[in-house]
């Protein structure tokens, strides 16, 4: 069933009236299909439209994730959105640890989160997130995609079939996920932008699927994952002490 359908509306005036008294400029939008609702609210932040934004794409044609990886995106399949906000943080460090905090929060307790930017479900990737930043005129404008598989996805080439929603909650649609998650989320960036990352700490941890793990870097470093600090850098023992991570891709490795 499409789910565009009266059986599965997208509730974007619910969302409209949840977040109006938070950000009076905000918008909602829903397309049927677009190349990437990050490269959208980019283009419209270079232009100067700084308006908040909630932009829904039913379908994506050319989806972003970190590293430059493809999302790919179809009605029904998945849920994928992207949020403009005007937002001016002492610290950036962490936002998208707080991103995925508050998805995993909103959707389910057994969803757990992968340092930096997944959601994760019994080892496998539920989600993903994407978060970049756009600075004119002295403003500093954040759009944060989203992308969650609601229903189980092709599994050619990976070495891991990807998790879906459904298989946590049978007959949840990407309009239903969407109403869960987008209010908590934009309380969450406004939160982030007064307290940063460290208030959200405790939480991030017991959901942290890496925490106590062997795991290797993108950068040839390797180790056994200690968690994440207050600034949300990934704490990392290796064989030369303690180390921060700041930015790398991460695998995982058994145990040895």
């Amino acid at each position: 069933m499409p789910l565009d359908s009266p059986a599965h509306p997208w509730p974007a005036e619910t969302i409209w009236a949840q977040v109006f008294p938070l950000l009076p400029d905000f918008t909602v939008e829903v397309l049927p299909e677009i190349d990437s609702s990050n490269s959208e609210l980019m283009r419209r932040a270079r232009a100067g439209q700084h308006e908040a934004t909630l932009l829904v794409a039913e379908r994506q044609t050319a989806g972003r994730g970190r590293q430059g990886r493809v999302w790919q995106s179809q009605a029904g399949d998945s849920l994928t959105f992207s949020i403009s906000l005007a937002l001016s943080p002492q610290d950036w460090s962490g936002l998208s640890l707080a991103v995925g905090l508050s998805l995993a929060e909103s959707l389910h307790a057994n969803v757990r989160l992968k340092w930096p930017n997944d959601l994760w479900l019994e080892d496998r990737k539920l989600g993903g997130i994407l978060v970049e930043a756009a600075s004119m005129g002295g403003r500093s404008q954040v759009v944060v995609g989203v992308g969650l598989n609601i229903r189980p996805r092709p599994s050619e080439g990976l070495s891991t079939a990807p998790a879906a929603l459904s298989e946590l909650l049978p007959g949840c649609s990407a309009a239903d996920a969407l109403a869960r998650v987008a209010y908590p989320l934009i309380e969450t960036l406004l939160g982030f932008e007064a307290g940063g990352f460290a208030p959200l700490h405790p939480r991030f941890d017991a959901r942290d699927v890496l925490k106590g793990r062997r795991v290797h870097t993108s950068d040839g470093q390797q180790g056994l994952a200690l968690g994440v600090s207050r600034g949300g850098a990934l704490r990392l023992q290796t064989d030369l002490g303690v180390q921060e991570i700041h930015s790398a891709e991460i695998s995982v490795r058994p145990f040895i």
